[in-house]
């Protein structure tokens, strides 16, 4: 099997693996029960902790693309997840074997897997003191560590404001459903094609953060909510490892099919 052929081969499971997640609908019992239970439950949260959890959550984005980022990189090493990508894509030109291409997932899973652990436990004892609000930076800290090594591991970096409304499209993306996560993932693979062929790209930086901290803190807000509850506040805390699990999984996807676009692109080069 010659490189292009393994390439398109490779392609055609990731956007089945797209396919399948952008299909899954919402479990009608949650619709039927649990839904008009957090509706009423979102009714009685009072209208500033809404504002001030979506402004939370907005400065916590922020904090951490201005200054957050130098400090994250000091828990994984930045350099050999570059090296590690240089080695197996340098392999994947050289043999054209999906065996080097398995070793980039590896990379990325291994990142969403430590992650996921990491913030079950920021979750679980911020919320065991009844600390909700303060923990956003912590976490949205830790959705862009797993998307930075997630990058890192298909050769993309995160440093450029372009990279950085995409890291925001694919959050949104992956936290959100149905027809409203179609219309992110079609965001997501334009935006990529874009940059990745040097064309324009017309986002405002501080317009896309105010837009995922909205997304998020309708996501989190009952959760959040219950996490402001000494000792109750575990249950809200234990959301955090299934929101990183699903911000992973959608990731991987996204990542993994914009660079197998680009390296179909250059081998027809």
């Amino acid at each position: 099997m010659d490189k292009r052929q393994m390439l398109l081969k490779q392609l055609a499971l990731v956007e089945k693996q797209e396919a399948k997640l952008l299909s899954q609908k919402e479990n009608e019992f949650v619709k039927a029960r649990m839904k008009p239970a957090l509706e009423k439950l979102h009714e009685k949260i009072p209208a500033p902790l809404k504002s001030g959890l979506e402004t939370a959550f907005y400065k916590g984005f922020q904090l951490v693309f201005q200054k957050g980022n130098t400090y994250i990189e000091k828990t994984y090493n930045r350099e050999k997840l570059e090296i590690e990508y240089d080695l197996n894509n340098y392999a994947i030109d050289k043999h054209s074997s999906k065996r080097h291409l398995k070793k980039l997932d590896k990379s990325s899973g291994q990142s969403k897997a430590v992650n996921q652990s990491i913030a079950a436990l920021e979750g679980g004892i911020l919320g065991f003191f009844g600390i909700g609000l303060p923990d956003i930076p912590i976490f949205i800290s830790v959705m862009v560590k797993t998307l930075n090594e997630i990058a890192l591991s298909y050769g993309y970096p995160y440093d450029t404001k372009e990279e950085k409304v995409y890291m925001l499209f694919v959050i949104c993306g992956a936290l959100s459903k149905e027809e409203e996560q179609k219309e992110y993932t079609k965001k997501i693979n334009l935006l990529g094609k874009s940059i990745d062929t040097s064309a324009p790209v017309d986002y405002d930086l501080d317009t896309v953060m105010k837009e995922t901290a909205a997304l998020l803190s309708g996501t989190l807000l009952a959760a959040k909510a219950v996490q402001g509850i000494p000792i109750v506040g575990v249950l809200g805390g234990a959301v955090n490892p299934a929101i990183i699990s699903r911000l992973g999984k959608y990731a991987k996807i996204t990542y993994k099919k914009r660079f197998l676009q680009k390296k179909l692109k250059e081998n027809l080069s």
